[in-house]
């Protein structure tokens, strides 16, 4: 602990935790073994870190959402897995209802200026480039990748293994394999990416085929659904169904 860094004596810090200059660990923050906390950096409330996580210089983790109607003595928090790596300027808000958290899963990467607002829930494994932005309540799947400067509007969900070109703006779900770019607009299947998680020939197919159907076929989206429920699908390509089926409020980004 550098002898410049300011602890409350609320915090759990397990022994072996690395805090740096000038940072602030504020309220009954819990780090959890191997935490490394970069200078300048303010982790506050009811925020647990798991093991093993990098959380940059100047990064904010656990402060107030950015909710003009936020009553400041709301009881909730941030909740980071394992292995995440936060880089510099990184915030993080804090849930915006009695008991809720925003939340991350394991070994995501942020990187500098990531912006995630309150009550956001994100799988593992995910990629966010410089300055994403991601409003309350966003949904991320795993295995995503957001391109630097993309943002993302309230209530959306970002389905697994999709990716979404640099400055994009979106303002409706994202499905399941899919390229998105521009503003909400559809490029097709993350086939690479696809390939590189391990799903076979077969399994690449009937996402193929499902997609089509569902978003490239330019049929009413109901219609389509009627057509796929006619079939079997597999686990992957039911996936990318049921997301369709059931999407935020926001609705779906189609073809």
């Amino acid at each position: 602990m550098h002898p410049s860094a300011i602890v409350s004596p609320e915090a759990i810090i397990a022994d072996d935790v690395t805090i740096g200059p000038f940072s602030v660990i504020e309220g009954p923050v819990k780090l959890a073994a191997g935490v490394k906390i970069g200078g300048h950096a303010c982790i506050t409330g009811d925020t647990e870190i798991g093991e093993g996580c990098d959380i940059g210089w100047g990064a904010v983790v656990g402060a107030d959402p950015q909710d003009l109607s936020f009553d400041r003595s709301t009881r909730s928090g941030v909740r980071l897995g394992p292995f995440n790596a936060l880089r510099e300027y990184v915030t993080i808000h804090r849930g915006s209802k009695n008991g809720t958290y925003t939340t991350l899963g394991e070994r995501n990467f942020l990187m500098a200026g990531v912006h995630l607002a309150h009550d956001v829930t994100m799988g593992n494994h995910n990629v966010l480039a410089n300055n994403v932005l991601l409003g309350g309540h966003v949904r991320i799947g795993n295995r995503v990748f957001l391109g630097g400067g993309a943002g993302f509007h309230q209530f959306i969900h970002v389905g697994d293994f999709a990716m979404v070109q640099g400055n994009a703006a979106i303002s409706q779900d994202v499905p399941p394999y899919c390229i998105c770019h521009g503003q909400n607009q559809l490029a097709g299947l993350n086939v690479v990416g696809m390939r590189r998680a391990g799903f076979d020939a077969a399994a690449r197919s009937e996402i193929k085929a499902a997609a089509k159907l569902l978003l490239f076929s330019h049929i009413p989206l109901s219609q389509a659904l009627a057509l796929v429920a006619q079939s079997e699908w597999g686990a992957a390509a039911r996936a990318l169904i049921d997301a369709v089926a059931t999407p935020s409020k926001k609705g779906v980004i189609v073809g």
